[in-house]
């Protein structure tokens, strides 16, 4: 990796510089974007000390994971945040626990509508995130940004990546920290049809202050 000075480094993040994964969806339920893959298409390759790399997960149970753990062993991470769309979420959503459940009557990009099956036959039934998730919010609201600490990732394709994102950390001793942000629609989407909506600039400013108060506590290793 590439060496820089302190001196060249802004605020207060020294070498080694801090690496962020971050994943977004593709677009599912036959809609043509993801406010989760616009928004992580967007982000820049670095913000301020964070080096930043990317990758757009498949809405699908059986693939997902497998994609994950590729992409956080091509980018050795010290921060993972995986972001999903939520059409009825209001605001920036951190989630703080991913249950043991897939259930859904909407199929994934696979056609699969699993009902009330564990995501790992005899796993925890909860595992939470690592992610400074009260200081994020406490952030985001303090930037202006609607956001909300939420309880329930849902039992979709999200909840399923969130609770198989800590798997991965807790079964291959990762030392990363890692967590999940549901987003609400994009308001060119949504607004004709008056449904939670928020605008794209506001969702990708939301991911850079989750990733600067996350870099605090995850520093370099």
């Amino acid at each position: 990796m590439h060496k820089e000075s302190a001196g060249n480094l802004p605020g207060r993040f020294l070498e080694p510089r801090v690496r962020a994964l971050v994943t977004g969806f593709e677009p599912f339920g036959g809609e043509n974007t993801n406010a989760s893959r616009e928004a992580v298409l967007r982000l820049p390759p670095r913000v301020d000390g964070i080096e930043i790399a990317t990758a757009i997960l498949p809405t699908s149970y059986a693939r997902s994971i497998a994609e994950l753990d590729a992409a956080i062993a091509h980018a050795r991470p010290h921060i993972v945040l995986c972001v999903g769309q939520a059409g009825d979420r209001t605001a920036l959503n951190v989630e703080r626990v991913a249950i043991n459940v897939q259930d859904t009557t909407l199929a994934d990009n696979d056609g699969a509508r699993p009902v009330d099956r564990p995501i790992v036959a005899g796993g925890p039934p909860a595992c939470f995130a690592t992610l400074p998730i009260k200081k994020a919010v406490a952030a985001l609201q303090a930037a202006g940004l609607a956001a909300q600490l939420s309880n329930s990732a849902g039992t979709f394709v999200c909840n399923h990546v969130f609770y198989g994102l800590m798997r991965l950390a807790a079964r291959k001793k990762h030392r990363f920290k890692a967590g999940f942000l549901h987003v609400p629609q994009l308001s060119v989407v949504t607004r004709a049809s008056g449904n939670p909506a928020m605008a794209l600039a506001d969702i990708v400013r939301g991911i850079e202050v989750i990733l600067r108060v996350s870099a605090v506590e995850a520093g370099g290793n």
